[in-house]
């Protein structure tokens, strides 16, 4: 294993791979990915997919946007097919409440660019004609959001960056840091040390731990979220369904399946990834209820994957106050495959050049000192 790097990454999800990659494609090839157990193995394995941009927050819109440009030429840039469809995202209200978020929601998308728009029931069953449109009350819709396969993006971005010469080393679990003079000087590994030049925490549900081997406290907090997939059925929907009244998404595979889940607003912060016969109940209960026609379906699989969630659902993004060569990259609250590609361009803008985007400064952990206002919708 290599003993110095201009960068060490830990984490080998999405955000790592992304920053990896869009590192080397600068001319920094001295990198090194640090990763406990293999590419995936953490929240990118087993999230969903979705791409969407209907935020509540202006940074949120913002990456996601950015995001959702890269992610339509990275297929041909990376030579893998991502599987990237732009079949929107159908979002649903159940209350007069929710449809007057959903309302504000909208008109703040509409002022930074995005084509997002209110929706009545009767509009809804149009795009999902199985939808049953008596549950809601209102929807919003963007055709450009989207969904891709998880696995063939990281894929890419790791094969190309590897190619210039950046090192991916699996089985290898960061197990202390070593700071002097107001920097990290050593990353001590399950496989010995290497000595950084800068460090980024994309740890995902495990950043916080990371950060304390540094001093730095973090206000993540890992949530374990449960996820379906059924068997096959004939293409009828392309477009991804969340509700903010329930916390469910569900969409359709290329390969036919429906894949989606459903939050517990009661479960306790931990690392468990286990699954649970409650979860199945809650979601196949929800789910049916909006499509009911979906109750025949046989679930073939069900798992977890843990949400890195802080405090305002939005990331930590950029330099550590204390600690000049420590950048974070974790806290996505589920939402990290969306907006991976700009959050690697803005860190890569900021350990290239030293430039600190306004999206970093406004994400900054800074920020936890300061009145937060926070994502609303925190759903797949």
């Amino acid at each position: 294993m290599k003993r110095r790097a201009d960068v060490v990454i830990i984490g080998a999800g999405v955000t790592g791979a992304a920053l990896a990659y869009e590192l080397a494609r600068r001319g920094i090839r001295d990198v090194v990915v640090l990763e406990r157990r293999f590419p995936c193995s953490g929240a990118t394995g087993r999230c969903g997919g979705g791409i969407r941009q209907q935020f509540t927050t202006p940074h949120n819109i913002r990456l996601a946007m950015e995001s959702v440009e890269r992610y339509g030429t990275l297929s041909e840039e990376l030579g893998v097919d991502i599987e990237f469809i732009q079949g929107g995202y159908l979002i649903l209200a159940e209350t007069e409440g929710e449809r007057e978020a959903q309302r504000k929601a909208v008109a703040l998308q509409n002022d930074l660019g995005l084509p997002s728009r209110l929706l009545t029931p009767r509009d809804a069953k149009r795009i999902l004609p199985l939808l049953d449109e008596t549950t809601i009350v209102s929807a919003t819709y963007c055709p450009t959001d989207g969904h891709a396969n998880p696995f063939r993006v990281v894929e890419g971005y790791l094969a190309r960056a590897r190619e210039r010469g950046a090192v991916l080393e699996k089985f290898t679990e960061v197990v202390d840091l070593e700071v002097k003079g107001g920097r990290i000087v050593k990353v001590r590994t399950s496989r010995g040390d290497v000595s950084p030049g800068t460090v980024v925490n994309a740890a995902g549900a495990w950043s916080g731990e990371i950060a304390r081997m540094a001093g730095v406290k973090l206000p993540n907090r890992p949530v374990r979220h449960e996820i379906a997939i059924t068997e096959p059925v004939e293409p009828f929907m392309e477009v991804m369904v969340i509700s903010i009244h329930n916390g469910i998404y569900f969409s359709q595979t290329a390969e036919g399946q429906i894949i989606g889940g459903i939050g517990n607003p009661g479960e306790r912060p931990g690392h468990d990834t286990s699954s649970s016969l409650g979860f199945l109940r809650r979601y196949a209960r929800e789910l049916t209820r909006y499509v009911p026609a979906l109750g025949q379906l046989a679930v073939l699989r069900q798992w977890a994957g843990l949400y890195d969630v802080t405090p305002d659902a939005q990331p930590i993004l950029g330099p550590t106050p204390g600690l000049e060569n420590f950048v974070q990259a974790n806290g996505f609250s589920g939402h990290g495959f969306m907006i991976a590609p700009a959050v690697a361009r803005h860190l890569a803008d900021y350990i290239e050049k030293g430039v600190l985007s306004e999206n970093l400064a406004r994400l900054s952990l800074e920020r936890f000192e300061r009145e937060l206002h926070g994502e609303a919708f925190v759903v797949g």
